[in-house]
């Protein structure tokens, strides 16, 4: 019943992606790519790409899709436009928005024996995998990279509570990438949620709730900001 729901999720945040490829904005220089962390409250207009451009005062294209995964197979196109690289499309963008993995690990491997799959997606010194490959790919079209971590669930039992270490080891990993490479920021959503803040998920204690996805859209418009001030 569970993987059913996330499914019809998964469909659901298709439809969005699709629609907003019809309404691409050719003047936005901010593209979001990723899985429901991202697209959650995309139709109360408060997701997080929404509060991103409501912070910036600048449009932001969201192409995130609720059940996406990060990786990919050689072939698959039924996956197209639901994996996170799929998303990401060539433009004059600024920026970049990422992020992914937590459902390759949610079922790809069960937050279990999830050593393989980690591996494949960003190995421990962060240098090679599929998250490398699509961050390097977009800084080779000229913009920058944000990528944005999970959220934690502290004091809370939640259905993917015991997915914490495999989200920490994978998070670590992405850190390092961004400290190796130029133009790729890691920004850290561990501390959103404060010990047992059961409000700040929506009732199926897995996704964002409205203002848990303002507090991420606003972490990541004040690091853009902070970030285009530099050199």
């Amino acid at each position: 019943m569970f993987r059913k729901i996330i499914v019809l999720l998964g469909l659901s945040g298709l439809l969005f992606a699709c629609q907003d490829s019809v309404r691409h904005n050719q003047d936005a220089r901010i593209l979001a790519i990723g899985d429901s962390l991202l697209s959650w409250n995309s139709a109360f207009g408060s997701s997080v790409p929404d509060v991103i451009s409501k912070e910036l005062g600048q449009p932001v294209v969201d192409r995130s899709v609720s059940g996406a995964w990060m990786l990919t197979r050689d072939g698959d196109e039924e996956g197209r436009g639901v994996n996170v690289p799929y998303q990401y499309e060539q433009g004059a963008w600024d920026w970049v928005v990422v992020n992914g993995g937590g459902n390759d690990l949610l079922f790809g491997c069960g937050c279990g024996r999830c050593d393989a799959v980690l591996d494949r997606l960003i190995s421990v010194d962060g240098s090679v995998g599929q998250i490398p490959d699509l961050v390097r790919r977009i800084r080779a079209d000229g913009a920058r990279v944000l990528y944005t971590g999970y959220l934690r669930s502290p004091d809370l039992l939640t259905p993917i509570e015991h997915c914490k270490n495999d989200g920490d080891e994978l998070e670590a990993r992405i850190a390092r990438l961004a400290a190796a490479e130029d133009g790729v920021y890691y920004v850290s959503m561990q501390d959103v949620v404060p010990p047992g803040g059961l409000t700040y998920f929506a009732p199926d204690l897995i996704h964002p709730a409205r203002k848990t996805s303002r507090k991420v859209g606003e972490r990541l418009a004040s690091a853009i900001r902070q970030l285009n001030g530099r050199p």
